[in-house]
């Protein structure tokens, strides 16, 4: 215990020196520094969040299906001001899958867990089972990832340890594999919760009622009862379900604890729920916002005849309204503003923490360099595909608010003919803009496809031919390179493109592109670099810097 009480004391200490440099967004920051917040706490993709308390501190984490690395940790002191500390996964299995892109695969609806020291995330892949990490540090390694329960199906797992040490996982089910859904399920795991010890008893039936579609349960217990809290009736339209029991295995009474109402957030959906240490309760869950992704909000609990109604109940219906502002929760210190971090300067050996590949990764996909920049290699396309759906080493984040400039400064090299690399809005439907290397010149164009996900073709359209800005003189295979700043503004769901050979004066490019969401992710937003599969040197994109301001 005094080890584990170390290792946690240390990574406060590491946690509050990062809090002194803090990452303050331009474009979203919840904190009005007036003792109020406005929702939503974070406006970007962690889709399914779950929260976990350790003292003063809180843990969250997400979903991150097949992005890697995948399962971020967000830390906080107050609920409202969030920093990504690192992530717990660095591959997934089998390599034969996640090697390349599975969209919309691997990781999902992932519970954070707090237990004897240790810090537990639990998360479903609905093709090979339930799955666990572990860890004494959060900001630091993970255990490797253990498969729990082999099987498909199951999904959105989430455990508890009851006050006797005996260990429950309630899961939900995903009809696309199992054929059956909408039902919750109960099972018990070994003290240790690393192997089920008992087969699943439904617990919950949400067939053929308003509460189709429950998932996402997480398991609590308090005052001798068990609550699972759980979303019903649809992503972008359902709602917050509370249920009791005296059993684990139920059978469980429900109310409706947190809707729409007459509010502009749809379908409050899953989270998680927290007990802090100044004695107050607060549920964190997010919002569908389409091509933004899943965006996380904040609301106050209040315990009204045993019932946790969330939000503002001003009928007194036990079903609360989403709050849009609203006081901070209660900390016993202060603690700085801080949001996940987007910006990049690409000062660092290790690779910025917002950023994920679509696939495990490889060597060949780039790495930081020694010169204050990141290097993204061609990667080696299929000839014959027709879009870039299925590219790995897309460099990707996800988008940090509805409104929102990004600009890069980069140098596109290249060896060889067709090479080319730029930036990306990425979904289901993508656009790029790219510069690609004809002849002894690059053409930068707009590459845009339209339901990529379905193989349909790309369109590309030529912008402007540029002459190098400067060419290898003594090299065995002589590169040609091209310095240029590459510029996405985002409003409303509409990404427009620019570029500027000095960074100062930027002429628009191609046409306006409304965004698409991903595989069950919202749009991401990167760098892109490809070539044809063939022998020839690879090129590369080397990027400077990536600012994201209003």
């Amino acid at each position: 215990m005094k080890k584990s009480i170390f290792v946690v004391c240390l990574s406060l200490m590491a946690l509050t020196s990062q809090a002194q440099n803090a990452y303050r967004s331009q474009v979203c920051s919840p904190d009005n520094d007036n003792g109020t917040y406005t929702n939503p706490v974070i406006d970007a993709d962690y889709s399914d969040p779950d929260v976990c308390v350790a003292g003063d501190d809180y843990y969250m984490t997400a979903s991150s299906f097949q992005c890697i690395p995948g399962l971020p940790i967000l830390h906080s002191r107050d609920l409202v001001n969030w920093e990504i500390i690192g992530h717990a996964v660095k591959e997934l299995a089998p390599k034969e899958v996640f090697d390349k892109p599975s969209h919309g695969n691997g990781i999902w609806a992932p519970s954070i867990r707090y237990h004897n020291g240790e810090f537990y995330i639990y998360w479903g892949d609905p093709d090979f089972g339930v799955f666990m990490v572990k860890t004494k540090d959060p900001a630091g390694d993970w255990s490797e990832p253990l498969c729990v329960i082999p099987g498909k199906g199951m999904i959105d797992t989430c455990p508890l340890w009851d006050d006797d040490g005996r260990c429950y996982l309630v899961n939900g089910w995903a009809n696309s594999r199992s054929r059956f859904a909408s039902v919750l399920t109960v099972r018990e795991l070994n003290a240790e919760g690393t192997k089920p010890i008992s087969q699943p008893t439904i617990v919950f039936d949400g067939n053929g009622t308003e509460n189709r579609t429950c998932e996402g349960p997480k398991f609590y217990k308090r005052d001798g009862w068990y609550w699972i809290m759980c979303p019903a009736g649809g992503v972008p339209t359902g709602f917050q379900l509370a249920m009791r029991s005296r059993s684990p295995y139920g059978p469980y009474e429900s109310k409706v604890v947190l809707a729409q109402g007459k509010t502009k957030v749809n379908g409050p959906h899953q989270g998680g729920w927290v007990h802090t240490e100044m004695g107050e309760d607060w549920f964190l869950h997010f919002q569908d916002k389409e091509c933004y992704g899943r965006v996380v909000h904040l609301q106050p609990v209040n315990w009204i005849e045993n019932w946790p109604v969330m939000g503002e109940d001003k009928d007194g219906d036990f079903c609360g309204d989403p709050v849009t502002t609203y006081r901070k929760p209660k900390t016993r210190g202060e603690w700085k503003v801080v949001n996940p971090v987007e910006s990049d300067e690409f000062d660092s050996q290790k690779m910025g923490l917002q950023w994920q590949w679509q696939a495990n990764y490889d060597q060949t996909f780039g790495m930081p360099t020694a010169f204050g920049t990141f290097r993204i290699f061609n990667f080696k396309h299929d000839r014959n595909a027709v879009n870039m759906w299925d590219v790995p080493n897309m460099l990707l984040q996800k988008t940090p608010a509805d409104r929102f400039t990004a600009t890069a400064k980069v140098r596109i090299t290249s060896k060889a003919e067709n090479q080319s690399g730029g930036i990306i809005m990425q979904g289901l439907d993508y656009s790029a803009l790219m510069a690609k290397r004809v002849g002894k010149e690059f053409v930068l164009q707009q590459v845009t496809c339209k339901a990529a996900d379905k193989n349909k073709p790309e369109t590309t359209t030529d912008i402007v031919t540029l002459k190098p800005t400067a060419e290898d003189s003594i090299d065995y295979k002589p590169g040609i390179h091209l310095d240029i700043y590459l510029r996405m503004n985002v409003k409303d769901g509409i990404c427009k493109f620019s570029y500027s050979l000095d960074g100062k004066k930027f002429k628009e490019a191609g046409e306006a592109f409304k965004m698409k969401e991903g595989k069950w992710i919202g749009a991401k937003i990167g760098f892109v670099s490809v070539e044809p599969d063939g022998n020839t040197d690879r090129g590369w994109v080397e990027a400077d810097w990536f600012r994201v301001t209003k």
